[in-house]
């Protein structure tokens, strides 16, 4: 059971973070990659690094998740490449205006937000929902997943700080996985979204570091610790597998259990 072995996994995001971390996880099972982000440099020695370890193929592709364009020029490659799909991860994401409260927050920043978090992951799943069909159709794939990666800031708010842009977008993205897992149902393509908790990434290494937002952790997460590398993969590895064909408009937090208290 999840062997990924012939698959191809493509992941958003994946020069840094929970994306870089998630890409190894899917080829420590054997998947080949095409790992999507704007650093093309960093995705090069991720490439490299990777296929040597686990001897997969890493196709590094130089992807902007807001240029439509863009997200068209790394699907022609992939089909070039490839020519089949399984599993899309679209971990690509950032925010504007976090320490901002709603009553002072403003306009540029929420659009900002909203054009990554949000109008990204409508763009990505169209064009992996199209792809991945047309695939399926032809006999050229068995099946596809699509994984859109929320927060745990999309099912609750929080009193740590306000961040209300980033609450609104990854609410949306839950409601969107639920959309569109109902809407490709029949087409042999799962949907579903993984809300992470308080993980290290270039975006939240400096506020998780705070004396404030470590007490803060160890007051309301009940495992009173950050989510250490790789935690998140074998939720992804799940989510992504042939065998979890059952499985689709689900919301899974992988959070020390912050969102069950």
């Amino acid at each position: 059971m999840f062997d990924y072995t012939g698959k191809v996994v493509a992941v958003t995001g994946a020069s840094s973070g929970l994306g870089k971390q998630v890409a190894e996880g899917y080829a420590s099972v054997g998947a080949d990659l095409v790992l999507l982000a704007r650093r093309i440099e960093r995705l090069e020695a991720s490439a490299k690094e990777l296929s040597e370890k686990y001897g997969v193929k890493v196709l590094p592709v130089r992807c902007d998740v807001t240029d439509e364009a863009s997200i068209d020029a790394a699907f022609a490659k992939i089909e070039e490449e490839y020519g089949h799909l399984e599993v899309i991860f679209n971990s690509a994401g950032g925010e504007r205006g976090t320490g901002t409260a709603l009553t002072e927050f403003k306009r540029e920043d929420w659009d900002f937000t909203m054009n990554l978090d949000l109008t990204s992951i409508f763009t990505m799943n169209k064009k992996a929902g199209k792809y991945m069909s047309e695939k399926i159709e032809a006999g050229k794939q068995a099946y596809g997943r699509i994984i859109n990666v929320a927060s745990i800031y999309g099912l609750v708010g929080n009193t740590a700080i306000p961040t209300i842009a980033y609450h609104a977008s990854k609410g949306a993205v839950v409601n969107f996985t639920r959309g569109a897992a109902a809407e490709l149902a029949t087409k042999g393509i799962t949907v579903n979204a993984i809300c992470p908790g308080y993980f290290y990434t270039e975006l939240t290494t400096e506020t998780l570091n705070t004396e404030y937002f470590t007490q803060f952790a160890k007051n309301t997460v009940p495992m009173q610790r950050y989510g250490h590398e790789g935690e998140l993969n074998s939720a992804a590895i799940f989510l992504g597998a042939e065998e979890s064909s059952y499985v689709t408009g689900q919301a899974l937090a992988v959070d020390g259990g912050y969102t069950c208290v």
